[in-house]
């Protein structure tokens, strides 16, 4: 892996039912209601929606989100990433006593030109936003769907 390019990985754990949990993250069109960091939804068509995105650096990411795989009985997600982030997204969930646990995993290779020349340098910088903007949708999923 080259000096822009990523893997993160993050688990979360939601004290609701599988179903309901995979219903709010295949509505992508609803992100913006929960998830503070995602600032607005432009739904394409059926499989594609463009998000734009800002966590707490003072920058903004656009990606569009292709539907690959949507498997509501094997509790897997998958969309491919483009724009400022090149990539794939995974998401696997799994009922856990209590509720629902989400595995999730980016693989992307920054493209936005700001990113791509700060990235050698800030990339500490860069993970850290990622986490806090992870925490976040953990955060407001875990609200939204009590």
């Amino acid at each position: 892996m080259g000096p822009r390019d990523y893997r993160f990985r993050s688990v979360w754990s939601i004290e609701a039912p599988l179903p309901t949990v995979f219903g709010v993250l295949v509505d992508l069109g609803g992100y913006p209601d929960w998830w503070a960091d995602v600032r607005d939804v432009h739904e394409i068509d059926e499989d594609t929606a463009e998000l734009t995105c800002r966590a707490t650096l003072p920058y903004t990411i656009v990606l569009r989100m292709v539907r690959i795989e949507e498997n509501a009985d094997a509790g897997r997600l998958r969309v491919r990433l483009s724009g400022d982030l090149d990539g794939e997204l995974r998401c696997s969930l799994s009922r856990v006593p209590g509720g629902t646990r989400l595995d999730i995993g980016q693989v992307v290779c920054v493209r936005k030109p700001l990113l791509r020349a700060l990235s050698p340098l800030a990339r500490p910088v860069l993970r850290a936003n990622h986490a806090l903007m992870m925490r976040h949708g953990q955060r407001g999923l875990r609200a939204h769907v009590r």
